[in-house]
């Protein structure tokens, strides 16, 4: 596997781990995490942004965004699912973007 993906994969293990603290200690709620998530995706799925990109490059651009999103869903007092895992359901979860329906 590349170092760089191993790299990601601890990257954003990392900040969803950090948006769990941010909601255990009261920052942030989980909705204001998952409203800040759904923008960035609606931003990069915006037309401005993915004209002409490939559904592989979108898939690719929004994966940390949705993995970020599910991993916020989990509560903060339970164990987070692996990367593996949280990738796994990302996968399930792709719905067609609106060129494609």
């Amino acid at each position: 596997m590349n170092v760089a993906n191993l790299q990601l994969e601890g990257l954003l293990m990392a900040v969803a781990s950090i948006n769990q603290v941010l909601v255990r200690k009261g920052v942030l709620s989980v909705e204001d995490i998952d409203i800040a998530l759904r923008k960035a995706e609606a931003i990069e799925t915006g037309e401005e942004r993915s004209g002409g990109m490939s559904e592989s490059s979108r898939d690719a651009v929004n994966f940390p965004i949705r993995l970020l999103e599910l991993a916020n869903q989990c509560q903060p007092e339970t164990d987070m699912p692996s990367f593996s895992k949280l990738a796994r359901m990302v996968g399930q979860m792709k719905e067609p973007y609106n060129d494609q329906r």
